[in-house]
């Protein structure tokens, strides 16, 4: 059992609302690790950060991504940091991973500044770009295909998704 395709992208970039409207379109069940690890802790990502840390918050997300990639067969949404452990990235290889590109206006305009995101608590655009920045090498690494969100609903990039699910294995789409 396998995910049908794993989302990744930076905070903003539309992995539940993306996620969701595929799952619909699929017709299958759609999955967010940050849920998961928030049942798995009984409380909010932001109190996970501030009463134990952002490394035990990492080690939750690692298990959570392990679990989902072992036992569902839907939409998976990863948390936006989840591409910084090695076990993870090496985890997603053979999965079809869909990175949804967003650039610092949308992903500005789509989380906001004062969120309660964790990592953007202080100075919430540099730390955002910084992020875009950091991260991106790493979504591209694991990526199956590149789908680009500015400007677009969640519904018209999950038209997209669908389109690239059904297409031949021998037309990558990154």
């Amino acid at each position: 059992m396998a995910p049908v395709c794993v989302l990744v992208g930076a905070p903003g970039a539309g992995k539940t609302s993306t996620g969701t409207a595929l799952a619909g379109l699929l017709g299958c069940e759609f999955r967010d690790t940050d849920t998961d690890i928030v049942a798995a802790a009984g409380k909010p990502i932001p109190e996970i950060f501030v009463d134990d840390g952002e490394e035990h918050f990492r080690a939750l997300e690692r298990a959570a991504v392990r679990a989902a990639l072992g036992g569902f067969d839907g939409v998976l949404a990863l948390g936006g940091g989840a591409v910084l452990a090695d076990e993870t990235r090496a985890a997603l290889a053979g999965h079809t991973v869909v990175h949804l590109g967003v650039e610092l206006a949308d992903a500005v305009r789509r989380v906001g500044l004062d969120a309660g995101r964790p990592l953007l608590a202080i100075n919430p655009r540099a730390t955002l770009r910084h992020l875009l920045e950091q991260r991106r090498p790493l979504y591209e690494q694991v990526a199956t295909h590149r789908v680009a969100t500015d400007g677009r609903t969640p519904e018209q990039v999950a038209e997209e998704i669908a389109t690239l699910l059904r297409a031949p294995a021998d037309r990558p789409g990154y």
